[in-house]
Formats: structure tokens, sequence, C-alpha cells
């Protein structure tokens, strides 16, 4: 997905709001002046708050919980931060990758352990990556279309303890065996079994429609556009030094300490490693051996992590007395081939979510796109910046241009900061208002890939200054990708 985030003018009359809680201890810079996105007709429909329990590697201190804890940790962060009255949330939409079978509606059971009132409906969504980006545009058509005027919406992973099946052998017989009436029917099933029924079915993160993996992908990409295991080496450094270099200055704001039963409390990511060039040059390839370029240190690592989002219209929102941190205006998926192009999302979604708001690349003041993997972030700026991929593959008279590295990722990434499948979206999303707020910015862009060759994209606007009369504005777009070419 990607999106746009916009900070709305002095000029335009829209309610103020206060962007920071008391914890957060930087100035916001006020906005140059832009134009509005408002459309006639069309109900504002804003986020008020969001926030994320720390983001931790797998197998560290989330490993002996449930996806449930996680997202429902998550739910009582967002209640603690706005004070939200539990019986005023219409709905409750969360995304998740992996499904704990006990759970497979974990937005409800979730929802239920944080306390919400029975009679609150929830369902959970899955799109991959953009899961929890699914569930907010979810939760965005509820209001537009009049059903809710509040809605939580969020995304859960828990990589720590993934489903491991029997093999369909065993699970056959197991069931057979299940409705044998008599204790011949039952010995003569079990004398069937033999030694490779044992063998378990371990999932992957691998395209269904492919059998390929995604970091197999990711290397296929790199190699089509050029990219360098030296570039690749060089970003994900920057990644983990800029994420760093955030979560030390207390930018990081919509993160929220979690108590883990049984252990410590949790209040910052575990996964941010700044290391070295000679360090990281010293890995193997992952995936494409041995001449791959993507390692484990410019991947983005399996991770466990939960995040909600608050979203109201407009006035709903101002009748309650908040003061939201931007709109969402606009949404686009869009889908291709997911074997040659599964990760050029962002290059195809970009030019489409800036051409529905009226905007250009120069706009944008704030770029968050998910990082998967270095290779898959170098690959996309080249395409994004090259006429001839879009003459040639995307139908157009030419490119839509690379983001500014100034105005890019500039707090980190899923590179560094972890990347639970499902919860991400939401972290791009405030990581952007708040990036907006504090550089004073107006308009924000996000962008994912995901599995299955999808994307979304987001704009949002951000409102500026606490004592004047704005609101962020965001659009959503996704779309669909296939593999990279390489330019004659």
């Amino acid at each position: 997905p990607t999106l746009l985030l916009t900070y709305v003018p002095k000029e335009n009359n829209f309610p103020s709001f206060l962007v920071y809680t008391e914890s957060q201890n930087y100035l916001a810079v006020q906005p140059k002046s832009k134009k509005t996105l408002t459309k006639s007709g069309v109900k504002n429909i804003v986020v008020v708050e969001g926030v994320r329990i720390p983001f931790l590697q797998s197998g560290t201190s989330y490993a002996d919980l449930m996806p449930h804890d996680l997202a429902r940790a998550a739910l009582q962060g967002l209640l603690n931060r706005t004070s939200v009255p539990r019986e005023v949330v219409d709905y409750i939409v969360y995304g998740t990758v992996i499904q704990e079978v006990k759970t497979s509606n974990v937005a409800r059971e979730a929802a239920l352990g944080a306390g919400f009132s029975d009679k609150t409906p929830a369902h959970t969504v899955t799109m991959a990556c953009i899961s929890s980006n699914q569930a907010m545009t979810t939760g965005v058509g509820m209001i537009a279309a009049g059903q809710c005027d509040v809605v939580v919406a969020g995304g859960v992973e828990l990589m720590s303890d993934v489903p491991i099946r029997h093999s369909r052998k065993m699970r056959k017989t197991m069931l057979t065996l299940n409705r044998a009436k008599t204790l011949g029917q039952k010995l003569s099933l079990l004398s069937k079994i033999r030694p490779d029924y044992f063998a378990p079915e371990l999932p992957a993160v691998a395209e269904f429609s492919t059998s390929e993996t995604m970091g197999h992908s990711a290397d296929r990409l790199a190699a089509a556009f050029a990219v360098s295991r030296l570039e690749q080496d060089e970003y994900a450094l920057r990644s983990h030094t800029l994420a760093k270099k955030a979560q030390d200055g207390g930018l990081l704001l919509d993160v929220v300490p979690f108590k883990v039963p049984g252990k410590d409390t949790v209040t910052k990511d575990n996964g941010i490693r700044p290391s070295s060039m000679e360090q990281m040059g010293k890995l193997k390839p992952a995936f494409v051996k041995p001449y791959g370029t993507v390692t484990a240190a410019n991947s983005s690592f399996l991770t466990d992590g939960a995040s909600a989002v608050l979203l109201m219209s407009e006035e709903k929102a101002l009748a309650m007395g908040y003061k939201p941190k931007a709109y969402l205006r606009d949404f686009v998926y869009v889908s291709q081939d997911p074997k040659d192009q599964l990760l050029l999302g962002p290059t195809y979604a970009t030019p489409k979510v800036l051409e529905k708001a009226g905007l250009t690349m120069a706009d944008i003041d704030v770029f968050e796109f998910h990082e998967a993997f270095a290779g898959q972030i170098l690959a996309n700026l080249k395409a994004m910046d090259s006429d001839w991929f879009a003459q040639n593959y995307m139908g157009r008279k030419s490119k839509v241009g690379a983001p500014p590295l100034e105005k890019f990722n500039t707090w980190g990434g899923s590179l560094s900061l972890g990347h639970p499948f499902a919860a991400t979206g939401c972290r791009l999303v405030m990581t952007t208002a708040h990036s907006l707020k504090k550089e004073g910015g107006q308009y924000g862009l996000v962008a994912a890939c995901a599995a299955g060759g999808q994307v979304r994209v987001w704009h949002c606007s951000l409102r500026r200054g606490a004592a004047i009369s704005q609101n962020p504005r965001i659009i959503l777009v996704g779309k669909a990708l296939e593999a990279p070419p390489v330019q004659p």
C-alpha cells in the first residue's frame, strides 16, 4: 500500500488538533501552505491516534504468548492513550497473516480480552503484509458509508509460534481414525502409518501460485535492476542508523510499553542493530546461493508485534473533543503477476495515488515505504526514476520520479524496526503523521508491497499548529506486482 499524508494550511478552516501526547518531547515545525484535498460531499475521516507495542525479534520476549495477547495489549494501549469509552467503538477490524487456529477471528478474541463490549462486532482480514492496511481501509469504508462513526483497526503477527501441520497423509489417517467404530478398524488404520507420515509441513514465506520464496524474488529483482550487494548493505545500514537515532531521540511516539506476563516490561523495539559494512559484508547469501545478494543483514527479520489505530468521522472526533492527526482521503488497490513483479508495487501505485489527489512527487514532504528487503527498495527507486520502465511496463509517457532520500524513511523502516506482517501498515501511517508534524510537512506518501503481487498506497495530510483549525489527510492506494525487467 502507499499512503500520502497532508498537512492542512492555516487558510483552510479545518478544526485544529494536537498531534502529540504529553510525552512528546519535540516541537512541531509550522508547515508551508499548500492546497487542500477536501472533496465536496465526501465525509472527512480522520486518524485520531495510533499505537503499537514494541516490535521484537521472534523467539524473544513474546515467545510464550499467543497472537491475541499481543493484539489485546495494542488495543489496551490505544484505550489508555485516548481514553475513548469502549462503548463508543462501533466496530473492530484486525489483520493477521499466519493465523492461530484456536483464535481464527483474532479481532474478536483480542477485543473481548481488552474489555470491549461483547456487543461490539469484530472481524479479521488477511492480505499478507498489507493486512492492517486492509483493516484500516475497511474501517474507512464503514465510516464513509455511514454504517459507523468510530472504528478501531489494527494488525498482529506472532512469528515465534506458527502452526506446524502434520503431513496430509497423517491428517487423513487421523481423521479417518476418528470415525472408526471398532477396535479392528482402528488397528487396521494404525498399521498403515509409515515413517514418512511423521514428516511435518513447515510454513514458508513463499508464493502458493509460484512456490517461490519472497527472498528469492527479491534477489531476482535486485539482479534485474542491477542493484549491487554493496548498495543493499549500505541502505540496510542507513535504515538501522536512522532507526537508532529516532529511537534515542524519542521520535517513535506510537510505541507503548507492554508488561509481558511473567517477564519484564518491554519498552522499545529490539531489532535495531547498527553494524558496519565490514561485518555485513561477511554474511553469505540467504536465498540464491552462492551468488545472490540478499542476506540476513539487508532483509527484514521475522518479528512479533501488534498495532492499532482509532478512526472516526471528523464530525464525531470533534464532538468528542479529540484533535486528530490525519485525514484518510482515498485508497487504491492494484494487482499484477506475482511471479515477475511481486515487490514492485510502490512503483505502480505511487503515480496512481498522486493523480487521484492531483499532486506530484514534489508536493510530498514525507515518504514511508515498507522495507521488505533493501534490494526491493532500491529496485523500486530505480524503476520509479526510469522513463524506459514507465513507457514499456507501465504504459505511461514518463517516469514518476524517485523520492529524495532526505524525505524517505528518515526514522528507519521495516529492515530495522521490524516487520510483524499484519501490523506494519499502522506503523507506516503513524510514523508518517508524526514525521509530518515534526518536520512541518503537509503531505505524506506511504507505500507497501505484499505477497500475491498486491500493493496499497495511502495519501495523508497533516494539520499544522495546535491552535489552528487544521487536519491531516491520507489517501491509500494498493497494487500487486510482477518481477522486474532489465533495461536493454
